[in-house]
């Protein structure tokens, strides 16, 4: 099984609202498996499906107590906030301090298709909440301020020229 391209700032996908998905059948089971092989070859530890140009609300997350696969989720709680130093797949070289909730319930389907509820706390909390502001078109540079996106302008500059080159 391939990898899939992991679309860069600058793509359209990326500022998409993804689409529900009705049920998760064998194709969804077979996206959660690729998506998750792409973001072990790239080193990550969540990767939206968005990310790798599929607009559907699926999402995987291993931040080293397992792979989590999620279609539709949900957040319903937040708890205590603090900031992270995070990076996004999607956005190479960049990394900015966002602040989220420590503590969060999600909810969403597993890949067997089954109503789920994760707990997440610290940076499992941070991935969760990363990947389904993805599923909605958020980027964590949409959390910096001015002076920090002044600080990376060029590179999203080249990113948005690469993207016009695809």
């Amino acid at each position: 099984m391939s990898v899939y391209r992991i679309r860069e700032y600058g793509e359209p996908i990326l500022r998409k609202q993804c689409v529900r998905v009705g049920s998760v059948g064998l194709r969804e089971k077979e996206i959660f498996d690729r998506i998750a092989r792409t973001m072990y070859e790239a080193q990550g530890i969540g990767l939206a499906a968005c990310q790798v140009g599929i607009d559907e609300q699926l999402m995987v997350v291993d931040v080293g107590g397992g792979l989590i696969k999620l279609a539709n989720p949900l957040i319903m709680l937040r708890e205590d906030e603090s900031a992270i130093e995070e990076g996004c797949l999607s956005i190479p070289g960049v990394t900015i301090k966002v602040k989220r909730a420590m503590r969060v319930l999600v909810q969403g389907l597993n890949e067997e298709g089954r109503r789920t509820k994760i707990e997440g706390e610290g940076l499992l909390a941070h991935v969760l909440q990363h990947e389904v502001d993805h599923l909605s078109g958020i980027l964590i540079i949409d959390y910096a301020s001015s002076q920090e996106k002044d600080s990376f302008q060029s590179e999203l500059r080249e990113l948005e020229e690469k993207a016009r080159l695809k």
